[in-house]
């Protein structure tokens, strides 16, 4: 599949999980989800600024949860009705392997 393809596959897939209610949106709610114990991926921005991913990149790796980057902050946003998301946490077993399964591949 053409990155291109798989992230336009994510991203509608991002608006169902939201939509299912399993995911954090934003870089604040993202650590509570990742502390919380709940994230199962972790998507970034890849506009993100460094100061935002050093929030949660230690956090990421402590406590093992997988990180992946996709599209911009207004990607990300607009794929969730938002204006930007630098992070958003999967917090569903089966959206966070389909879409590291798309994401792999």
């Amino acid at each position: 599949m053409s990155p291109g393809n798989a992230r336009t596959k994510v991203l509608q897939l991002l608006g169902l999980a939201h939509r299912a209610g399993a995911v954090s949106l934003g870089t604040g709610a993202v650590r509570e989800a990742v502390r919380g114990g709940s994230a199962r991926l972790v998507l970034t921005a890849e506009d993100a600024s460094q100061g935002q991913l050093d929030k949660v990149r230690p956090l990421l790796e402590h406590r093992g949860v997988p990180e992946r980057s996709i599209g911009s902050r207004a990607d990300l946003g607009t794929a969730l009705g938002r204006l930007q998301l630098t992070a958003i946490a999967i917090e569903n077993d089966g959206f966070a392997a389909r879409i590291l399964e798309i994401l792999d591949s």
